[in-house]
């Protein structure tokens, strides 16, 4: 039931970045892509550097490490309506002078 109106009352974000490894030591985390079509682009911005700062956190983690190469993370993202709508009016008061 509690699972339910958390998902009513939030929206849901797919996010997928990318870690490069070299030698088991995370060298570059980028951003791929924030699937958000409602996003505006401030919104997709901001929603994408709270994705690297999860990959971030993330980047060590035993599942993640590889040796060489890339490892790919999808990312969700769970945003609450209102804190959304917020989202809106906190863009608008740093554009103000």
């Amino acid at each position: 039931m509690q699972a339910q109106n958390y998902a009513k009352d939030s929206l849901q974000i797919k996010v997928y970045t990318q870690i490069t490894y070299k030698s088991k030591e995370a060298k570059d985390i980028k951003l791929i892509k924030v699937f958000c079509d409602y996003c505006s682009d401030e919104q997709t911005s901001k929603i994408g550097y709270a994705a690297l700062r999860r990959s971030y956190d993330e980047r060590y983690d035993p599942e993640n490490i590889l040796i060489n190469g890339k490892k790919k993370l999808a990312i969700i993202i769970r945003i609450d309506k209102s804190d959304f709508l917020a989202m809106n009016e906190e863009i608008e008061n740093e554009k103000s002078p």
